[in-house]
């Protein structure tokens, strides 16, 4: 049995990547009979969660100083979304204040055999590195486990001021190793730290996930999509402007489920009720709900150091995957999907790396440091 520490900002029953990996390594790794301690912000139902599944838990605590709201209308709104957007940005406020929370939360802890940080957001590796010292090891092994690149990061409008990389190679000189989800990544990261570098995906049990088993109860082409838009990356627009433009005879419905619906919104009234904007669902029912599906779409992020990990949930549910690049989108395999034809329906290489037994293996792996 091991004794091993997760710090992470998100857990369950938040509703993203980041809080799916933190939880399902926690779960797993306490099924296969280890110690795990989580320490991540309390939320409603945490507590109840970590009981039920023999998780330690202590509460890294709340942000003192929330982000800025997005208030008013017309100027007075837009100098909000500057300044918020500004403001994370410049000084990766507010999460920046995750650096003196994971350093307190982490006084008196000691005595691991391994500590797993996780990030986005990347203040907790930057709150555990000043934590860490010649004088105190808080496990024999820390793994900085990184969802995204930060500095090398490809998809954001702007690139992170310099100031933040002596805080990236801080935390990367003194962890023991650093795991991204593919090997495309690892360009993401500072070639000096490229040694340390190990690619463990995103891992899930295949077998927790209920799975729509009945006929099918419409004669329309059903597909969706369930993630975030990123205007000019992972962007719709073009999508959805050439499912408009279809002539009404190709019956189909696109349904889409996003916590950022601005880029759909403008579409919805002129297609004819083909583009339905959803709630955002919890993912095992989301999963649900689009195992009932025809196919479902993946928008591509720019580059190849960001992997969308709702490619391993799309395998897991079994459809077909049409895979959209903005800038070039391709209509006739569109078409093709839209009558059934799916030949160019992007594969998943070697799924059996996704499974979370495998994945908490490759962790444990690292405590006899290669």
């Amino acid at each position: 049995m091991k004794k091993i520490l997760i710090v992470s900002n998100a857990f369950y029953p938040e509703n993203s990547p980041r809080s799916h990996r933190a939880t399902e390594l926690a779960k797993e790794l306490v099924r296969q009979c280890h110690a795990v301690k989580v320490i991540t912000h309390r939320r409603d139902g945490t507590e109840e969660f970590c009981d039920s599944h023999g998780i330690q838990l202590k509460d890294l605590g709340q942000l003192t100083w929330p982000a800025p709201s997005v208030k008013g209308t017309g100027v007075v709104r837009l100098f909000w979304r500057i300044l918020t957007r500004f403001s994370a940005l410049l000084l990766e406020y507010p999460m920046i204040q995750l650096i003196p929370m994971v350093k307190k939360a982490l006084k008196g802890e000691s005595g691991y055999d391994l500590m797993i940080s996780i990030a986005v957001p990347y203040p907790i590796h930057w709150g555990v590195a000043s934590a860490q010292s010649a004088k105190k090891s808080i496990a024999k092994v820390w793994v900085a486990d990184c969802g995204d690149p930060y500095m090398g990061q490809e998809n954001d409008t702007f690139k992170p001021p310099f100031y933040f990389g002596w805080l990236e190679k801080n935390f990367c000189r003194k962890a023991d190793f650093i795991t991204v989800p593919t090997a495309a990544s690892i360009k993401g990261y500072y070639p000096q730290f490229h040694d340390k570098i190990r690619v463990i995906p995103q891992g899930f049990r295949f077998e927790d996930v209920a799975l729509y088993i009945g006929p099918k109860t419409t004669n329309k082409v059903i597909f969706g999509y369930g993630g975030m838009f990123i205007p000019g990356r992972r962007d719709p627009s073009e999508l959805l402007h050439f499912l408009n433009s279809l002539d009404e005879s190709i019956a189909f419905e696109f349904h889409v489920y996003t916590k950022t619906p601005q880029l759909v919104e403008p579409f919805v009234n002129t297609s004819k009720g083909r583009i339905l904007l959803k709630p955002v669902l919890e993912r095992s029912a989301l999963l649900y709900e689009m195992s009932k599906m025809d196919f479902v779409v993946n928008f591509e992020n720019v580059g190849t150091a960001q992997t969308p990990s709702k490619l391993i949930d799309y395998f897991i549910i079994k459809k077909p995957i049409l895979s959209i690049k903005f800038g070039d989108l391709k209509k006739e395999i569109i078409m093709e999907f839209l009558h059934g034809n799916y030949v160019h329906a992007i594969n998943i290489e070697n799924p059996e790396q996704y499974r979370i037994e495998r994945v908490v293996h490759d962790f444990l792996n690292l405590i006899v440091k290669d």
